[in-house]
């Protein structure tokens, strides 16, 4: 198994050391190949005109693809972020390579505020974001598509949990939350029964 992650600063590891990203504690795991591509501040645009480039040439066998957040901070429409991960991942099977949909976690809008930019309306992007999500779950469900819900994964830990011990900023995770994500990559593997090892 080679696996790509392909996505944005989620991905990537924005605000943490590179060895606390959720892509470098699931590269620790396990003995197979994991290139992490997440590129920080992508959107799903972005991410498709690299795509080619950054995924198929490296011929892995899996690939996760998460983005959107961006897109929505920025205005853009939902159907427009939909259209862009449909055509990611009739990419990435057209090549034979098993996709798996990342669903990002939702925004902290109090540390966002703070944090981040008061810029943005953060309480519409959650909302957007929401029916992405409910979007990529049924799209997924009838396309036989595995996916990855960051998104429940934190709202269950959120519960429990200070937002502080979760995100930087009210966007990117913290070393805690990554390794939230990890564990979430880590059921969702188990749940396809992958050999990893």
């Amino acid at each position: 198994m080679k696996l790509v992650c392909i996505g944005d600063s989620i991905t990537f590891g924005y605000g943490v050391f590179k060895k606390d990203c959720w892509v470098c504690l699931l590269d620790n795991k396990f003995d197979i190949e994991i290139i992490n591509k997440g590129v920080n501040g992508d959107t799903t645009a972005g991410m498709l005109s690299r795509s080619y480039e950054d995924v198929i040439t490296l011929n892995p066998s899996h690939v996760i693809i998460m983005g959107g957040c961006n897109d929505f901070m920025c205005g853009r429409q939902l159907d427009m972020v939909r259209n862009n991960l449909g055509e990611l991942l009739k990419e990435a099977l057209n090549y034979n390579i098993v996709p798996i949909v990342g669903i990002e976690p939702p925004i902290d809008a109090v540390l966002a505020e703070k944090k981040w930019s008061r810029d943005v309306n953060y309480n519409l992007v959650n909302n957007i974001v929401e029916d992405y999500r409910h979007w990529i779950m049924d799209f997924c469900n009838k396309s036989k598509i595995n996916y990855i819900d960051f998104h429940k994964c934190f709202k269950e830990a959120l519960k429990n949990k200070d937002p502080r011990e979760l995100y930087v900023d009210g966007l990117h995770p913290t070393a805690l939350g990554h390794k939230l994500m990890y564990q979430c990559v880590i059921d969702v593997f188990q749940a396809m029964k992958l050999c990893l090892e």
